[in-house]
Parts: C-alpha cells; structure tokens; sequence
C-alpha cells in the first residue's frame, strides 16, 4: 500500500474513548473533541409533554433541564447496564446512538471506541453493551473504568487506582498486566450513595426543609469534605415551606462523604496485600483518586492517614476528574491495533 493510501486511510480511522457513566459520560475523539453529557433519556409524560417537547425522547442534560415535563430513564444503573426490559435497553440504545452522533463522524468513517465500564461488571452485561455499540460504531473494546485512567496516567506497574463514580467505586491493582478478576473490586457505595445519605441526615435534622436527592446532590457537589472541618462552616441556601432558609450543613456533608471511606480502605488494604511484599512500598507511594469522588475536600489525606500502618503512602487525586478515564480510553485505542484488542478482553467488530 503506498504512503498516500495508508494516509488516507488512516485519516478516515475515527478513535472514540468513552467513560459510559451513571450520572454523566464522558467521551475524547482523535480529533480533539471533548463531550460531557449526563447519562438520561427523557420522554414525555403526556401528550402534553409530546408538543412541548416536540420529539419522541430527549438525552441528557436537555433532558434533565426538562424534567418537569418528562419521564426521565437512567440506563445505567450502578454504572452497568439495566437489563430488566426490553424498555430498559431501547433507553440505552438511545444514549449510545445519541453519544455517537455527538463526534460529528463522517459518513465514510471508520470509528473505533473503547468504552469503560465499572470493573467488575459481568461478561453478560459487557456483551450486552458491546452488542449496542456495534450497531452505531464499526470496532468497539470494553475495559475497566480504573484501568483506563491507569493508562492516561502511565501508571501500569505498582499502583492502585480508585475511581469513585455516581454509581460505583472501581479499585484496581496495576501490576504490568492486564487485570483479571481478582485485581479489581466494585463498591455500590459512590457518590448517589452519599447523595441518599446526606439527603436523609438533613430531612433528619431539619424537618421542615423541602429536600430531595437533587438538591442533596447540589449541597454534595458544593460542600463536600472529609476529616477536618473546613475554617467557615457550610452554608447552604435552601427551602422550607416555599420560603428561603439558610442551614448549616458542615457536619451532616462531612459524615455523609466519610460514610464511603471505610469500604474503600478496607478494599484498597485488600489488593495491597495480593502484590509481591517486595513491590508492596513502592505500590503505597502509588494511589490514586480519581472520579467525581476526587474532588471531596481531604480525600488523599484521609486515605494516607488510615494507611499509615501499612507504611508511608502518598495518595494523589487525578487533575481532570472528568475527562481522566476516556482520555486514558482514547489513549489505547489509538496506540493499540485493533487486531490486538482482543488480548484485553471482550471486543467485537474489526
């Protein structure tokens, strides 16, 4: 094949790196575009919600701003898919096909996704996902959420990564290999977790408020921390009996976060324990927060100061929790041949 053709197939290779999230996803294309969507399909209630949405079903944040009208559907439950229905998985087929159409393909491109998904989702439900992606993209790859921000970081050998989601916590050891099974742990505690725990604290403490998970979501995202309090306590402005009310929500923000961090120690003391005892110092200088759960005030510390008895840890959070995973994603799918896909796990296509 002469230079110019090769060039010109390559230019009509599209790689895709997709972390396909509970709450949001987030996808990187080989052409520098960057999309953050949250992971929702809405559809209208009634028939009135049919005119003023003008459409059979809306994605995303679209659809979340309009949810007074709509029927909103998250298929990704826990970060795998739902499979309850057949319902269930038309919902997922429209977010899919919907991500797609956002990077903008040309019609003659050849398109290769990676797609992330929590680390210990079943073969089934992997197959399922790739089953969909194949009817919107020509090759796809599926991997670990954590092993993918393993890679954007080059942190494949003696590391943890902790990658704290909506709804998942993925922890994996990283040592040199792909990672099987009994390198990786999935927590149903994240941040929807902390969500429901923070929400019923506050209704707790203050009765009249009007509360749900959105506005807990709200307080989370603004105030969360862990360990010490911060110098000015966390002043919510919130709503009691259709009026204003300002309340103090340091102590129930901070318990609500800490409530996943036993689970999460416990887990990342469990994996230190499967590396070489050798490796296992240089593996403590080696852990890594990432996710939306990397942005709790005091997260590192707290997880340094429990390790302690394992040794001196350093415990980083990723800078871009956001695009972290996919650009590790998109990272592999444009350094790895396709034809090697398969030694990674499940992929169809080619």
């Amino acid at each position: 094949m002469s230079g110019d053709m090769a060039q010109q197939n390559d230019s009509k290779r599209l790689f895709l790196g997709i972390d396909l999230g509970t709450s949001h996803t987030a996808v990187m294309t080989s052409r520098g575009k960057q999309i953050l969507l949250k992971s929702v399909v809405g559809y209208p209630k009634d028939v009135i919600g049919l005119k003023l949405l003008g459409r059979p079903y809306v994605v995303g944040d679209q659809a979340f701003d309009m949810r007074s009208y709509l029927e909103l559907r998250y298929p990704l439950q826990d970060g795998v898919l739902s499979e309850i229905s057949d319902r269930d998985l038309e919902v997922a087929r429209h977010l899919l096909s919907h991500i797609v159409s956002l990077v903008e393909a040309a019609p003659d491109d050849v398109m290769y996704a990676v797609i992330g998904v929590p680390a210990r989702a079943s073969g089934g439900n992997k197959t399922l996902l790739l089953r969909m992606a194949q009817e919107v993209v020509n090759t796809a790859l599926v991997v670990s959420e954590p092993f993918m921000v393993a890679y954007s970081l080059g942190k494949l050998v003696n590391s943890i990564v902790v990658d704290i989601g909506a709804g998942t916590t993925d922890i994996c050891a990283l040592k040199g290999t792909v990672p099987g099974p009994e390198d990786q742990v999935t927590l149903v505690k994240a941040g929807n977790y902390i969500d429901e725990r923070l929400h019923n604290a506050l209704i707790e403490r203050h009765p009249e408020l009007q509360m749900n998970i959105n506005v807990a979501c709200e307080v989370k995202e603004r105030f969360s921390f862990v360990g010490k309090a911060p110098a000015a306590p966390a002043i919510a402005d919130l709503r009691a009996g259709g009026k204003p009310v300002r309340c103090d929500v340091t102590e129930p923000v901070r318990i609500a976060c800490e409530s996943l961090l036993p689970d999460i120690v416990e887990s990342i003391e469990a994996l230190l324990r499967t590396f070489q005892p050798e490796y296992q110092p240089e593996v403590l200088k080696n852990i890594i927060i990432a996710g939306g759960g990397s942005r709790i005030g005091g997260i590192a510390d707290y997880i340094k100061e429990r390790l302690r008895p394992y040794g001196d840890a350093v415990v980083t959070c990723v800078d871009d929790p956001t695009f972290a995973g996919c650009r590790g994603a998109l990272r592999l799918a444009e350094e790895l041949p396709p034809q090697y896909w398969g030694q990674l796990g499940t992929v169809v296509g080619g």
